[in-house]
C-alpha cells in the first residue's frame, strides 16, 4: 500500500478559484428559497447586511441530509442536499432541486452544520454542484469535513459578490487565518492528497515547540507531565499523543493552536460511515490493500437495527430500507477480509451488541487515551479522562491508512458547577442548562474542549459525567472531559475487571495544572439549577419546567440512545416506574413509554436488578439496544407533525426523530412525564402530579 501511494502523482489545485454559477441564499422565509429554486436570483446588499433577509441560523446536518437518505453513499446523494432543512413549518427543497437550479455557494447564519458527523452532508452539496459554503460561523466536524473533501468554506460574506461578477478569487481567501496544516490540506484539495503529499514529503508539518520538559522515546508517551507551561488534563493527553518532527509519539507540551498529527489508540466506525470509508479507501488506495493495525480498530452496527419497524412506506418503495441493508452488508465484508472486529446484531433476538459509545466506555476505553470515532457524540468516554473526538468518513479512512488523525490543538473551557444538586436533578438537567447559556447558543464554544468540574460534577458517577461528555457535541464543543478521580478507577475496577492498581497507574497526572489557561470559566450553582425541558427544534431551547405554566400532554416519551441508555438511567427509569407501583399508578393511557438499552451490559443489569418486571408492570416498552429513535430508526419516533414526544436522547432538532415536536428531558423527568402523560418534573414524595391508569 505504502509503495503504491509514495509512486502516486499529486499535485497542488490551482492557486485561484473561479466559481461559475449562482448563489443559494437558505433564509428563513421558505417563498424566498422557492423563489430561487425557480431560477430567480435574490438581491444582496454586501455593505449593508440590515438590508437583507434573516438566514436561517443553526442548520443542521439531520436538516443537510436527513438520516434516512444517508443510506445513500454514492453521488446520488447530490439529489438529497437541503431536503431537511425547515424554514417556518415548510421544508421548501425537494428532491434534486438544487442540483437542477446550478448553485455553486449556498449562504446560511450562525453555526451552520451542528448535530451529527455525517459527512455524507458536504458529500451531498460537493454532488449538488455547490462548491464553497459561506456562513458567519461553521462548526467544527462539518467545517473539517469540508476540508477534508475539497468543499471550500468561509465566513467572509464580501465574497458573494465576487463570486456572482465570475471573478478570480485567490485561494489564499479561504486560507487565510488557517493552521499551516489546514492551509495545505485545503491547497491539496483535500485530507486523503495531502497524506499522499506527506508520506512523500511534499508537505510543511511544523514542530510543536511550546516549552517542556523531557519525552520518552519513540512509541512511547510523555513521561514527565509537569512542564514549563502549565497544561489542562487535555492538553497533557494532546502532548502525549501529538507526533513529533522526528516521527516519534509524544512532544513535551503543547498551546492552544499547535497543529499536527496525533496517533489515535482506538479508532471505531459504525454502519453509517464504515461503507462509504470502505469505498473511498477501496477507491483511493486499493482494493487488497491492507488497514495500518486492524486490532485497534472497532466497527459497530447499532444504528439501523429497528429501521425496519418504523420507516414509511413510501421510503420503502424507493429502496431506502434495500439500501440500509447493503451498509450492513458492506461492513461485514470489510470487517471480515480486513479482519476487524465488529460489534453486531444479536444471533437469537433482534437487537445489537450495543451503541458504539456505550460499549466503547464499558469495554475499551482507558484515562489518558486519545480516540476517534465515527460519530459526534465519541466524547462520551471523556466521562473517565479520555480525549475523544467525532470525525467524518475521510478522516476514517485516513486514519486507517496512517493510524493518526489530523489536530490543532483546541482552547479549554471550563465549566465549574459548585455546590449540591436537587435530588431530581441529574446530568442531563446540567448540560440543558449549560446549552442554553448565551456563550453557547452564541457558537462562543464551538471547537473548544469542555472540562467540568466542580463538587457537583465530582458528585456524579461515571455514567451521569458521560451524559455531559457525551453532549459537548450538542454544544459545538471539540470534546468533553472530566479528570479521572478515584470513581473513575472504581468503574474501570467494578465494570471492567481492571486491578485497582493497574487502574490508578492510568490516572496518574491526569489533572489540569492550577494556574492553566482557559478561554472561558463559567461557573453555575448546583443549588440554583431544577429540571429542565429543551423545547423543541433545539437543544439549547432549555428551560425550567417550574417556568412552563400551561401543561404539555405527551403521546411518546422515550428514554434511551448513547445518553440515557446506561446503567444508572435504568436506575432513574426504575425508581420513578416503582414509585407509581406503590401509588397504584402506571403508564398513561394517554402516552406510551419506550425504555431502550444502551448495550447488553446494561440489559444484563436491568436483569439483576428485577428492573425488567418494574418495566412491565408499569405499562413501559423495553427495546434491545439500537440507536433507534434518536435517528429516526426505531420505536419511539414520532409519525405527526402534531406529535408530543419527550426523550431522554441528545437531539431534538428538526425531522430529527420523526415529524412531531419533541422536548428533551432527563430519564427522570421522561418517566414521570410518562406516567403523569403530561410534562412534569420527578418528586417522589408527591403524587398529586401521577396520572391515573
Amino acid at each position: 500500500m505504502l509503495s503504491s501511494l509514495l509512486e502516486r502523482k499529486i499535485e497542488k489545485r490551482p492557486d485561484k478559484v473561479r466559481l461559475a454559477g449562482r448563489i443559494l441564499f437558505l433564509t428563513e422565509d421558505p417563498e424566498l428559497i422557492k423563489k430561487q429554486l425557480a431560477g430567480e436570483d435574490l438581491p444582496w446588499d454586501t455593505k449593508n447586511s440590515a438590508n437583507n433577509p434573516k438566514l436561517r441560523d443553526d442548520i443542521s446536518t439531520d436538516e443537510i441530509t436527513p438520516a434516512h437518505y444517508c443510506f445513500y453513499f454514492d453521488e446520488t446523494l447530490g439529489e438529497i442536499p437541503y431536503m431537511g432543512l425547515k424554514c417556518g413549518n415548510t421544508l421548501p427543497i425537494g428532491r434534486g432541486d438544487v442540483k437542477r437550479g446550478g448553485f455553486v455557494c449556498a449562504v446560511s447564519g450562525k453555526r451552520r452544520g451542528k448535530g451529527s458527523s455525517r459527512e455524507q452532508s458536504p458529500y451531498a452539496e460537493m454532488c449538488a454542484g455547490i462548491r464553497v459554503v459561506i456562513a458567519e460561523n461553521i462548526e467544527r466536524i462539518y467545517k473539517q469535513n469540508c476540508q477534508n473533501l475539497g468543499l471550500l468554506t468561509s465566513t467572509n460574506f464580501s465574497l458573494i459578490g465576487k463570486i456572482r461578477a465570475g471573478e478570480e478569487i485567490p485561494l489564499s481567501e479561504f486560507t487565510a487565518g488557517e493552521d499551516d496544516i489546514t492551509r495545505q490540506v485545503i491547497e491539496y484539495g483535500g485530507l486523503f492528497p495531502f497524506n499522499v503529499a506527506r508520506m512523500q514529503k511534499k508537505v510543511f508539518l511544523p514542530p510543536i515547540k511550546t516549552a517542556g520538559e523531557s519525552v520518552a522515546g519513540e512509541g512511547s508517551a510523555v513521561t514527565k507531565l509537569g512542564t514549563v507551561r502549565p497544561m489542562t488534563v487535555a492538553e497533557k493527553i494532546f502532548a502525549r499523543h501529538m507526533i513529533n518532527e522526528r516521527g516519534e509519539v509524544g512532544v513535551a507540551a503543547v498551546k492552544p493552536g499547535d497543529t499536527g498529527f496525533a496517533r489515535a489508540d482506538l479508532r471505531f466506525s459504525h454502519e453509517y460511515v464504515t461503507p462509504m470509508a470502505a469505498i473511498f479507501f477501496e477507491q483511493y488506495v486499493g482494493k487488497d490493500a491492507q488497514v495500518n493495525d486492524p486490532h485497534s480498530i472497532v466497527f459497530f452496527r447499532d444504528h439501523l437495527t429497528f429501521l425496519d419497524e418504523v420507516i414509511s412506506e413510501e421510503k420503502k418503495k424507493i429502496g431506502l430500507l434495500d439500501l440500509a441493508t447493503q451498509l450492513k452488508l458492506k461492513q461485514q465484508d470489510f470487517a471480515k477480509k480486513q479482519g476487524i472486529r465488529l460489534h453486531g446484531e444479536l444471533k437469537d433476538r433482534k437487537g445489537s451488541e450495543g451503541i458504539c459509545h456505550s460499549i466503547i466506555l464499558e469495554s475499551y476505553a482507558l484515562p489518558g487515551q486519545l480516540n476517534i470515532g465515527s460519530d459526534s457524540h465519541t466524547p462520551h468516554v471523556g466521562a473517565i479522562g479520555c480525549v475523544a473526538f467525532g470525525i467524518g468518513t475521510t478522516d476514517v479512512f485516513n486514519a486507517w491508512i496512517t493510524k493518526d488523525v489530523r489536530v490543532k490543538v483546541p482552547e479549554s473551557v471550563k465549566i465549574m458547577i459548585r455546590g449540591k444538586r436537587h435530588p431530581n436533578v441529574t446530568a442531563k438537567d446540567f448540560i440543558l442548562k449549560i446549552l442554553s447559556l448565551d456563550y453557547v447558543r452564541s457558537g462562543k464554544a464551538l471547537a473548544k474542549v469542555m472540562e467540568y468540574a466542580g463538587e457537583a460534577i465530582e458528585e456524579l458517577s461515571v455514567d451521569e459525567r458521560a451524559t455531559m461528555t457525551n453532549m459537548a457535541a450538542e454544544i459545538g464543543g471539540f470534546t468533553g472531559i472530566v479528570a479521572p478521580d478515584k470513581k473513575a478507577v472504581d468503574f474501570l475496577v467494578e465494570r471492567r475487571g481492571i486491578d485497582r492498581r493497574e487502574a490508578e497507574k492510568t490516572i496518574a497526572g491526569l489533572t489540569s495544572d492550577p494556574d492553566a489557561q482557559y478561554a472561558q470559566v463559567i461557573e453555575l450553582d448546583a443549588a440554583e439549577i431544577t429540571p429542565m425541558v429543551a423545547t423543541p427544534g433545539d437543544p439549547g431551547n432549555g428551560k425550567y419546567i417550574r417556568d412552563m405554566h400551561t401543561p404539555v400532554p405527551v403521546e411518546i416519551a422515550y428514554g434511551g440512545t448513547c445518553t440515557a441508555g446506561k446503567n444508572e438511567d435504568m436506575d432513574m427509569y426504575a425508581l420513578v416506574l416503582a414509585d407509581a407501583l406503590r401509588h397504584g399508578k402506571r403508564v398513561a393511557n394517554s402516552c406510551q413509554f419506550f425504555i431502550q438499552f444502551g448495550s447488553q451490559e446494561t440489559r444484563d443489569y436491568c436483569v439483576r436488578k428485577g428492573y425488567l418486571k418494574i418495566f412491565e408492570q408499569a405499562g413501559a416498552h423495553v427495546i434491545e439496544p439500537s440507536c433507534g429513535a434518536c435517528i429516526n430508526a426505531g420505536p419511539g419516533v414520532s409519525s405527526r407533525p402534531d406529535q408530543v414526544v419527550i426523550s431522554a436522547q441528545n437531539r431534538n432538532f428538526p425531522g430529527r426523530s420523526g415529524p412531531g415536536q419533541m422536548y428533551l428531558a432527563s430519564p427522570l423527568t421522561v418517566a414521570a412525564s410518562a406516567v403523569a402523560g403530561y410534562i412534569v418534573e420527578y418528586h417522589p414524595s408527591e403524587t398529586r402530579e401521577l396520572a391515573s391508569v
